[in-house]
């Protein structure tokens, strides 16, 4: 056994732990909230039947229509404007929707003169997606998709909450009071007022619908689409996929959320965390997803009046404003709408330290570099003893090749030679991987920061990379961009992936040559396949793999100067 034994030993178990222990994890750690089994078939519920309505069903918010432009949606029916610092749009007064939001504060992409990100948008649209509160209940009329409300304002601001009032002519009056904080959390406290000679059942509900699946695909590392949090744990189980292939599914919970996820945004609806609740995710036709939050009847005298208050998030995945609402105004586990995994202990800490420096100093890609600089200065303690032990490992090779010899038709009695020998050299052959095993948490941390938090997206480094969240768009194959087309994203090698590849074949041509042939052949190919594979992904973390790659080449070159016996042929090392 030598270091690059050591290797390659240490890549194939990274490996395995990495794609093997979602599959473990499923098996022996399930989910402790499963969805309920799908019912039976049944009609299209409707608000008189105690639920919140089915997409897609006559009548109900998110019905088939005609398509419409999104210019005409705003102009069909009146309208509450919002504004806020980071919100902008209306509230459609037909229906009480809340389904025209952008977000100022992030564009849709790197030009200057792009236009913000859109969330919300009207029924009828190619991108419908919005939110409504309402009720179901017994011995009154409700209010419908097509009841239009009254304000008591035509604006909402952080500082000016907006009330919505309709009277069903029957004696039961319902209003909606809408309030906005400065990020993106809207709060609407629905209340019935029964003036009528009779007692009423009143079952708030909430509601949000959106006409097809996330741009951004679902995969193992990160999760989109249906998300929520069911009695006190986080729920990844439910995508797209599964409810157009298994039906509707359910939840019974106290507190919590319920929403739809996409890599960057986020929109949830969030019940009084102290009241049941029946949550469920919907697919109706033509691909129109539901998600709602029904709460328990109410039983409401003559004269009296109930208020149910409900939240709903709707705006972009920032890290420290979902902490907020978790850790301050009480949101449970509102944190986990961003899919950090396992390792979400590891992965925060390495984000807030990137998103510090990265406020200090004014250009990420440079945070990026400097993190790497604070990472391989605090593993330099563990890359000197790898080179001790690699030095010392080299330095008894030739003793390991005799009792190799000596042993070779025994080889119970060579491994135990072998070992006796590691003990009384006092070398430990494991030592050398330490620094890999400690490397690949960093690496898959800051892949899920550059992946995952959209405090990183768009953010430039310098000459042509204008997006470090992007893969590289310099490519060899279209002479960097002086030819007109754009390679296939397994083809699109860029200057970032060509420097990892030399600079990784660098790192490996100054470590002690293998002495098996098989390994010598593995590693001197290793660079470049290592350059295909690393390609497509995000710039700053080509960036990261490059500047620590440089960093271990002069850590090597240090190193070697401290142990020269790593660059003596094993017989001269003896």
């Amino acid at each position: 056994m030598n270091d690059k034994r050591n290797i390659i030993l240490a890549v194939v178990l990274t490996i395995a732990i990495l794609f093997g222990w979602p599959v473990i994890s499923g098996y022996f750690f399930p989910q402790l909230n499963q969805p309920a089994p799908r019912p039976a078939a049944s009609a299209p519920a409707d608000p008189a039947s105690g639920a919140a309505p089915v997409p897609g069903a006559p009548g109900a918010p998110g019905a088939a229509q005609a398509m419409r432009s999104l210019p005409q949606a705003l102009r069909d029916a009146p309208r509450v404007a919002i504004e806020t610092p980071k919100l902008r749009g209306s509230i459609n007064l037909r229906g009480a929707r809340i389904d025209d939001i952008v977000l100022p504060t992030h564009k849709q992409t790197i030009e200057k003169d792009s236009p913000p990100v859109r969330l919300f948008s009207p029924s009828g649209t190619k991108d419908a997606y919005f939110a409504t509160f309402s009720w179901s209940g017994e011995g009154m009329k409700l209010p419908g998709a097509e009841t239009v409300w009254t304000p008591d304002r035509q604006t909402l601001t952080p500082q000016s909450p907006v009330t919505l009032h309709w009277d069903n002519g029957s004696g039961q009056r319902f209003l909606i009071r809408l309030s906005v904080d400065n990020d993106y959390m809207i709060t609407a406290a629905q209340t019935v007022e029964n003036a009528g000679t009779g007692a009423v059942v009143a079952r708030p509900y909430g509601l949000l619908s959106r006409l097809g699946p996330s741009r951004d695909p679902s995969t193992w590392t990160i999760h989109t689409g249906p998300v929520g949090v069911f009695n006190g744990s986080a729920n990844y189980d439910v995508d797209f996929a599964t409810l157009d292939k298994e039906g509707d599914q359910r939840f019974a919970t106290r507190g919590g959320w319920l929403g739809f996820t996409d890599l960057y945004w986020h929109a949830a609806l969030i019940p009084a965390q102290t009241l049941p609740v029946e949550a469920q995710f919907r697919s109706g036709a033509d691909q129109r997803y539901q998600a709602d939050m029904t709460y328990g009847p109410v039983a409401l005298a003559p004269g009296k009046s109930v208020t149910t208050t409900s939240r709903l998030f709707v705006g972009a995945k920032e890290t420290p404003v979902l902490e907020r609402y978790a850790d301050q105004e009480g949101v449970q586990l509102f944190d986990r709408a961003i899919d950090w995994g396992w390792f979400r202990w590891f992965e925060k800490p390495i984000f807030y330290l990137l998103d510090w420096l990265f406020r200090m100093i004014g250009n990420f890609g440079v945070a990026i570099i400097c993190l790497t600089f604070i990472v391989r200065g605090l593993m330099f303690p563990i890359a000197q003893r790898q080179f001790a032990s690699m030095a010392a490992m080299r330095a008894i090779q030739p003793k390991m090749k005799a009792i190799q010899e000596r042993y070779k038709d025994d080889k119970v009695k060579q491994q135990q030679e072998i070992m006796e020998l590691y003990r009384s050299e006092k070398v430990n052959p494991l030592a050398g991987c330490l620094p890999i095993f400690l490397q690949i948490p960093i690496f898959f941390a800051l892949y899920k920061v550059l992946m995952l938090a959209v405090e990183m997206r768009h953010q430039p480094f310098y000459l042509w990379i204008k997006d470090l969240s992007a893969p590289d768009p310099l490519h060899i194959l279209n002479l960097f961009g002086l030819l007109p087309f754009t390679p296939p994203s397994f083809l699109g090698i860029g200057l970032l992936a060509v420097i990892l590849g030399i600079t990784m074949w660098l790192q490996f041509k100054l470590n002690p040559a293998p002495m098996d042939e098989m390994q010598k052949q593995i590693f001197s190919i290793m660079p470049w396949v290592m350059m295909f594979i690393m390609a497509p992904f995000a710039a700053g973390l080509l960036i990261y793999w490059c500047t620590s790659n440089i960093l271990t080449i002069a850590q090597q070159w240090w190193l070697y100067r401290q142990h020269p016996v790593l660059g003596q042929p094993a017989a001269e090392a003896k």
